[in-house]
């Protein structure tokens, strides 16, 4: 089954966000889990013991670089899907991450400064492809984006579609690390049937992209 890698060297970017939210809406839709913790913030973690995690849901804290290959390989079995959320560097653990990715994530906000770092993740996948000889398929979600999207939100998204990148959609979902569970188990925070509506939309688009590549 897929392994997902969510990459990128800018930290705040909403990688955490990004990987729970993935997680918990294809756990939601009945896939098996697994969440590899390899940021050293720890934030899947703290997440995780916020509350109970929602069924179909494991979280493997504290992987290392020489941990991480052998680990995706252990859970990267039938009828599971692995996330790895990594730190916000470009480092050898990174890079060994993306080398076994079906699908590498790299979250931005829609700024001038995030798409620049964020094309360093980029470049982190091209030296891999490079190395291994094949491509690794990958896309860039947005994150903490408004209703309406401003004109350097609309140039960077053209900037990168030119580019060929595949563009996923997202708002930030940041009260999951304060209540923990799922966005249909924790206290309704504002216009939840928005939040619950956007974040299927965007686990639906990653795993309908994993089913056209894997």
């Amino acid at each position: 089954m897929p392994t997902v890698v969510i990459a990128s060297p800018k930290g705040g970017a909403g990688k955490s966000t990004t990987a729970v939210l993935l997680g918990t809406e294809l756990a939601h839709a009945g896939a098996n889990v697994v969440m590899l913790d390899c940021d050293p913030n720890q934030s899947l973690t703290l997440w995780a013991d916020r509350g109970p995690l929602p069924d179909r849901i494991s979280v493997l804290s504290s992987v290392s670089e020489s941990d991480i290959v052998k680990t995706i390989k252990l859970h990267d079995t039938d009828g599971q899907i692995v996330i790895v959320d990594l730190e916000g560097v470009a480092s050898r653990l990174v890079s060994r991450a993306i080398s076994q990715a079906d699908l590498v994530i790299t979250p931005m906000r829609a700024t001038t400064l995030d798409a620049t770092i964020g094309v360093r993740a980029l470049q982190l996948i091209s030296e891999e492809e490079e190395a291994l000889d094949r491509k690794i398929p990958h896309a860039v979600v947005f994150t903490m984006t408004k209703a309406i999207k401003s004109k350097q939100h609309s140039g960077i998204a053209g900037s990168l579609a030119e580019q060929g990148v595949d563009l996923i959609e997202r708002a930030a979902f940041s009260a999951l690390f304060e209540f923990g569970g799922d966005l249909h188990t924790m206290p309704a925070q504002g216009n939840m049937g928005g939040a619950i509506e956007n974040a299927a939309q965007f686990a639906q688009a990653v795993y309908q992209r994993l089913a056209g590549e894997v």
